[in-house]
């Protein structure tokens, strides 16, 4: 903590980050859209460029901090190794799979389901690549006593299940953010017009569902009763988070606790219950599923800390969404929740509410003072040393490719703190 404390003296306007950084048990969130930053009047924009010019040269303080994050046990690999590259054959895979599990006999509707998995829209599949390298990370050697044939059958049956729960994953996280996108009024995803601009609310909904429902027939096949309990728990997690935030009164819109749970909800519990799933299909213990559980989880805190990080210091160009878009909608995240501490007087701007410019605007500016921004950086690299602790406490093993796929978790986790998009 104090080489961390060291190396963020250097990159936030020469302050330290206090050991009273809020300190989490669970919970984070997901960033809803909004307006494009075109619509917001001159004078705010000049403050908003200034203000990530100065934030973008002091991220870049952060990969020189990311070896200082916790590397126990995981060896370092010869060459550097790219987490996504090393499932990319199986990610197009399931990409081929996808299109083909949301094929309708209504065109309208088949070609909405489809409308994020095709070539250009379909993202970086971070949570699949997640749930694959987990897969691969938590392989066990077949016992000597089966024969080759039948442990080959037995390894590629559990795979291809594998396989299946991060698709599955896939189309529920697809779902919500159509859902998202009409309770948000978004017009922007993942760099093309979202879904409910271009085709319409109603059939970004029934698309949603479509999803949701082709996501049941798949986890139905696994039958598994616990690893279906698993998915349909994230599932209804995702409606509470939803709900959670569409019904925040003034009092919980300003709890940092209360938000923090709201998103575990939205985000958090889909990627720590479908690693945990993959572990289950692997056939470990308990305790290992809870260990790829522990990294889902504060890896998917990590993720959503700077996602609130990005919403203020990216651009609408890199993030693929309308910037700015949390606090034009009134929702409050963490950079704003840890300016408020140091500056009360931010309580009586939030509670003006930001349909007002010139709120957005005197927020930023008690933003700009504070260590908000820094302290919700500080906050997702301790999430990520949480997740890497996770892949320490991990079984030994003495396979060389479990290894690498072990500290290519860690290196995600690295990537998740450094990201700019």
């Amino acid at each position: 903590m104090q080489m961390l404390r060291w190396g963020f003296r250097s990159l936030c306007r020469s302050r330290t980050v206090g050991s009273d950084a809020y300190s989490l048990k669970i919970f984070l969130p997901v960033a809803s859209l909004g307006a494009p930053l075109s619509q917001i009047p001159a004078e705010v924009l000049s403050k908003v460029r200034n203000y990530r010019e100065y934030h973008f040269q002091s991220s870049h303080g952060l990969h020189d901090i990311r070896y200082q994050i916790d590397q126990d046990k995981i060896p370092a690999a010869k060459e550097p190794v790219d987490p996504f590259a090393l499932v990319s054959d199986e990610l197009s895979i399931i990409a081929n799979r996808l299109q083909s599990m949301v094929v309708s006999k209504v065109p309208k509707l088949a070609s909405a389901a489809e409308y994020f998995f095709k070539v250009g829209a379909e993202g970086k599949k971070f949570r699949p690549t997640v749930l694959l390298l987990m897969a691969s990370a938590l392989s066990m050697p077949t016992p000597t006593s089966i024969a080759v044939e039948v442990a080959s059958s037995f390894q590629k049956n559990m795979r291809t299940r594998q396989q299946r729960v991060a698709e599955i994953t896939e189309m529920i996280h697809v779902a919500s953010l159509l859902h998202d996108d009409v309770l948000d009024g978004a017009d922007t995803r993942r760099g093309i017009g979202s879904l409910n601009f271009v085709m319409g609310n109603k059939l970004a909904v029934l698309a949603g569902d479509f999803l949701l429902s082709r996501a049941c027939v798949a986890l139905a096949s696994l039958k598994n009763t616990e690893v279906v309990s698993l998915l349909a728990t994230a599932v209804g997690h995702l409606v509470t988070g939803e709900t959670m935030q569409m019904t925040t009164n003034a009092e919980q819109c300003h709890s940092m606790e209360y938000y923090l749970s709201k998103s575990y909800y939205k985000t958090a519990s889909l990627i720590s219950n479908s690693c945990k799933a993959i572990a289950l299909l692997a056939g470990q213990t308990t305790e290992v599923a809870l260990h790829a559980y522990s990294y889902g989880r504060h890896l998917g805190l990590a993720f959503q800390l700077i996602d609130d990080v990005l919403d203020f210091v990216g651009t609408t160009a890199s993030l693929g969404k309308g910037s700015l878009s949390d606090i034009r909608h009134g929702i409050i995240t963490a950079p704003i929740l840890f300016a408020k501490e140091e500056f009360p007087e931010l309580q009586a701007v939030i509670d003006k509410g930001f349909d007002n410019p010139a709120n957005i605007e005197a927020a930023l500016d008690y933003l700009g003072k504070s260590q908000g921004i820094e302290r919700t950086r500080a906050l997702a690299i301790e999430h990520a040393n949480q997740a890497i602790a996770a892949i320490n406490a991990l079984p030994e093993s003495d396979s060389e490719d479990v290894l690498i796929f072990r500290r290519a978790l860690v290196d995600l986790s690295h990537m998740v703190i450094t990201r700019s998009k």
